[in-house]
Parts: C-alpha cells; structure tokens; sequence
C-alpha cells in the first residue's frame, strides 16, 4: 500500500494503522497519531483501516532542556 508518513511517499504492507506502527518499529504509550488530519486514539488504531495515499503523522515526544 503506498501511504504518506511524515511526509514520505513509502509503500508498506499494512491494512491497520497498529500494523504500520508494529512495521515501522514504533512502540509505546507516548506516540500521537493522525490519519488524513484527523486524531486516531491508542485504543482505535487496531480497527483503523488505511487506504491507499493515506497522509500518517507519527510524533515522538523530544527530551531535552
């Protein structure tokens, strides 16, 4: 499927968002996620299908001071 993750044109094999995360190794509590613009919870990103030319952001918190 060719999605759009922060704002890279990648093709990955992933039909659920918590299946892309899993792909791209992203792990923890502490990530945000949106689909097309719009906010998908910890506990919707199972369910949450994706399709072709979706736009993901994925964000990380920073530490630092």
């Amino acid at each position: 499927m060719q999605l759009i993750i922060n704002g890279e044109a990648q093709t990955i094999a992933a039909t659920t968002l918590l299946q892309l995360l899993t792909a791209l190794d992203y792990e923890g509590d502490w990530l945000a996620t949106a689909v097309n613009g719009e906010l998908v919870h910890r506990e919707d990103r199972e369910e949450h299908m994706l399709n072709d030319n979706d736009r993901i952001e994925i964000l990380t918190p920073m530490q630092g001071g």
